[in-house]
C-alpha cells in the first residue's frame, strides 16, 4: 500500500507523463510555499516561493515534499503559463479542475470511516437518551441517531483504533471537555455528543456536511483545508452520515433532508 503523500504525487506524476502510468525516469516537481501553505506544481507558481525537486517515478521511494502538514489539497488544477499547460495542487487565477483525489488519513489524524454501515434504521436503540439530548440541545434526533449508527452501530462498548469510545465514539479530549465520567454510558455519550454537535452547528452555520466532517476529522483539519478534507475516510464518513440522516428522518416521520452541493 502506497503511503498517503505518495498517492497525491502519483496523480501529479501521471499528468507529467501524459499517461495513467508514468515511465520510469526522474522528473522535476516544484514544491511551492505561499502564506504558510504547500503545493506541488509542474512549474514554479507566480507569487510563491518554489524549489525544484528531482523525484523518481517509484512512488514508494518518493521523499516527503509536503512537509509535516501532509497532503494539502484534494484537487489538481490545470492552467496555462507561458503558452504551456501547467498542473498544480493550488487553485490559481485561470485554473480549472483537472482531477480530484482522496488520500488515506495521515498518521496522528483522528479521521476515520466509522464502525457502522448504512442499513435499516434502529429506532429501538436508546430512544430516551436520544430524545432527551435532542430536547436539551435542539439538535435533531434523526441527526444524532445517524451519527451513532455511523460511528458505532449503537455499540455502547465500542472502542476504535483511534481511541474513541462509546455509542457516539467520543475522543478522550472531547469526553473530558463535556464532563463525561463514563464514556461507555449511552446517556453520557449521547448527551455530550449532542452538546458538541450544537457547538459545531453554530460554528458552521448549520452546514451539516461541515459538521459531520469536523466531528470526524476535527475542527482544525476542516479549517486547514477550508472544507471537507481530502481524506478518503472522512469523505466516506460524510456520505454515510448523510445517507443515514435521510433514513432516520423518514423513519421518524419527517421530511427527507434537502440536497446539498457536493464538497
Amino acid at each position: 500500500m502506497r503511503p498517503p503523500r505518495a498517492l497525491a504525487l502519483v496523480c501529479l506524476l501521471a499528468v507529467l507523463a501524459g499517461t495513467g502510468v508514468p515511465e520510469a525516469q526522474a522528473r522535476t516537481v516544484y514544491r511551492c510555499v505561499r502564506d504558510g501553505t504547500v503545493s506541488l506544481a509542474t512549474a514554479p507558481e507566480p507569487g510563491s516561493r518554489c524549489e525544484a525537486r528531482q523525484i523518481d517515478d517509484d512512488a514508494v521511494q518518493l521523499p516527503n515534499l509536503w512537509g509535516r502538514m501532509g497532503v494539502f489539497s484534494g484537487t489538481l488544477y490545470e492552467r496555462e503559463q507561458d503558452g504551456q499547460p501547467v498542473y498544480s495542487t493550488r487553485d490559481l487565477p485561470g485554473s480549472r479542475v483537472y482531477l480530484k483525489f482522496t488520500v488515506a488519513t495521515p498518521p496522528g489524524e483522528p479521521a476515520h470511516p466509522g464502525l457502522g454501515k448504512v442499513g435499516k434504521p434502529r429506532l429501538d436503540m436508546y430512544p430516551k437518551d436520544f430524545r432527551s439530548a435532542a430536547r436539551k440541545t435542539g439538535v435533531d434526533d434523526a441527526w444524532l441517531r445517524a451519527i451513532a449508527h455511523a460511528e458505532s452501530d449503537f455499540d455502547a462498548r465500542a472502542v476504535s483504533s483511534k481511541g474513541a469510545k462509546g455509542v457516539m465514539q467520543l475522543m478522550p479530549e472531547v469526553a473530558s471537555e463535556y464532563g463525561v465520567t463514563d464514556p461507555f454510558s449511552s446517556a453520557q455519550s449521547i448527551d455530550a455528543a449532542a452538546r458538541h454537535m450544537k457547538q459545531l452547528m453554530r460554528r458552521y452555520k448549520g452546514d451539516l456536511t461541515l459538521v459531520a466532517a469536523a466531528y470526524n476529522a476535527g475542527i482544525g483539519t476542516v479549517a486547514r483545508y477550508g472544507g471537507v478534507p481530502p481524506y478518503a475516510e472522512t469523505r466516506e464518513y460524510v456520505a454515510k452520515v448523510t445517507a443515514l440522516y435521510d433514513i432516520y428522518l423518514r423513519a421518524l416521520g419527517h421530511k427527507s433532508a434537502p440536497e446539498r452541493p457536493a464538497q
